[in-house]
């Protein structure tokens, strides 16, 4: 799921929906969207599938909402969508080490290329969870850049801004691990920018610490006590960032 935010023409219900989601309040926000119709369905699975990854908690609750979006789902978009939501479940799944279901992840994501065409607004999407499976499950990290790239493209051409703050953030931190700082924090500020001007709260803690990593002291150090603070403020989510910001070991005493 991306999502473009709000706008001042937005329906109250997108808009409310919107709210929740970038607080983390994911099971609030899917209860406000009954399963009566295809998008729907799936918007509502896509939030429980979302809550899994940054919670680690909700795995039963999405596995059922995304069986109610594949069941209503009729053209070819709507059963490719509930595919990439498919695979990006068993993608949550593997990362977090909860059940390795990498080839399930592999299949659903390109059953779901095979069905969204390149060009589509969805494709864009599509592609960047085609490069996370490259990067953190297959360790192809050239492979992860050009399908970060093609997303990036998309959600420039379709104006998806948060889809957009994903990008600018993953490829930064290809960039980083190859030891192109300025690059990498030209991605992560991008990358925040967005995420502070959208409201998206759930995602600003991890967007500051990994600016953080490309900066110098003090700056760093503020940085990353922003991020604490954010993340106590949401309630410890998304749970994976608690062990980036732990607070260093100190040496032990020699004697």
């Amino acid at each position: 799921m991306s999502g473009n935010g709000t706008t001042a023409g937005d329906d109250p219900l997108q808009t409310a929906v919107w709210r929740l989601r970038s607080r983390g309040c994911w099971a609030d926000a899917a209860a406000l969207l009954l399963p009566s119709t295809p998008a729907a369905a799936l918007q509502r699975a896509s939030l429980l599938v979302e809550r899994c990854l940054y919670t680690e908690q909700g795995w039963e609750e999405a596995e059922d909402a995304l069986r109610t979006a594949e069941a209503m789902a009729h053209s070819d978009d709507e059963r490719g969508a509930a595919a990439c939501e498919r695979g990006y479940l068993a993608y949550a799944a593997t990362l977090l080490a909860v059940r390795d279901r990498a080839d399930e992840a592999r299949a659903a994501l390109g059953r779901a290329a095979a069905l969204v065409p390149p060009g589509a607004p969805a494709r864009a999407l599509l592609d960047f969870r085609r490069g996370l499976l490259a990067e953190n499950l297959t360790s192809a990290p050239q492979a992860a850049r050009a399908a970060y790239r093609r997303a990036h493209a998309g959600a420039t051409a379709h104006s998806d801004p948060l889809l957009l703050s994903f990008t600018w953030r993953h490829l930064a931190g290809l960039a980083l691990r190859e030891g192109e700082l300025a690059e990498a924090r030209h991605g992560f500020a991008e990358s925040l920018r967005i995420r502070e001007e959208l409201g998206y709260l759930v995602g600003t803690a991890p967007a500051l610490v990994s600016l953080a990593d490309t900066e110098t002291e003090p700056e760093a150090s503020r940085l990353r006590e922003e991020a604490r603070r954010l993340f106590r403020l949401l309630g410890g989510v998304p749970t994976w960032l608690a062990r980036q910001l732990a607070p260093p070991v100190p040496p032990a005493a020699t004697a």
